[in-house]
């Protein structure tokens, strides 16, 4: 009797040794409701308003025939500025009206929102509430997932703990439609779950 009672202990731990790596793992996926409740409810709003869906209209009707090679050089000199500290064509974005509009929206968010960009119908930023990484969001996952494949979900990338701030955060994308339910560009918004 004792030797099958430590045979069961020892399926016990092995069963709980390989069950346990998956609850970290369960545990982050929590996450995901929260965060497409808000930005359904919080973020959408904000953006289906008329003056983000006139700036996204203006810049496809201005960059409608954009070439991917163009769209590369954009990219590229925006980093380039961005890494060299020389900020015309980011200041020249951060001073357009729907900017302005969405850095209230943050600063209004009581620290939810660390980040709010638009983009056109190629992934070009339209406005932004603060600098980002670059200018082109065509060749990643918050385009691809939701423009790109004409999917109408909130894609919510994994969450990740930023090292600085210690906030685990996540960003959330979604396709614009316009007034006549066409798809027109992306809202992405990098949130704070931790002040949720």
């Amino acid at each position: 009797m004792a030797r099958w009672g430590h045979i069961g202990a020892v399926v016990t731990v092995g069963l709980a040794a390989f069950l346990l790596p998956l609850a970290p793992v369960l545990a982050e996926l929590a996450y995901i409701p929260l965060v497409r409740d808000y930005v359904e409810n919080r973020i959408r709003p904000i953006v289906e308003t008329p003056l983000v869906l006139k700036a996204i209209a203006e810049q496809n009707a201005k960059f409608g025939n954009v070439s991917e090679m163009d769209m590369l050089v954009l990219d590229e000199t925006y980093r380039s500025e961005v890494n060299q500290h020389q900020l015309q064509m980011v200041k020249l974005l951060l001073d357009k009206t729907v900017s302005h509009y969405l850095r209230e929206k943050q600063n209004a968010s009581q620290g939810a929102v660390l980040e709010f960009f638009v983009t056109d119908s190629h992934g070009l930023n339209v406005g932004q509430s603060t600098i980002t990484a670059d200018y082109w969001q065509g060749d990643e996952e918050k385009y691809l997932r939701t423009f790109a494949n004409g999917s109408r979900e909130i894609f919510i990338d994994r969450a990740e703990r930023n090292e600085s701030t210690q906030n685990l955060e996540t960003q959330a994308s979604f396709v614009v439609m316009d007034e006549e339910n066409r798809p027109i560009g992306v809202a992405i918004v990098t949130i704070a779950i931790d002040a949720l």
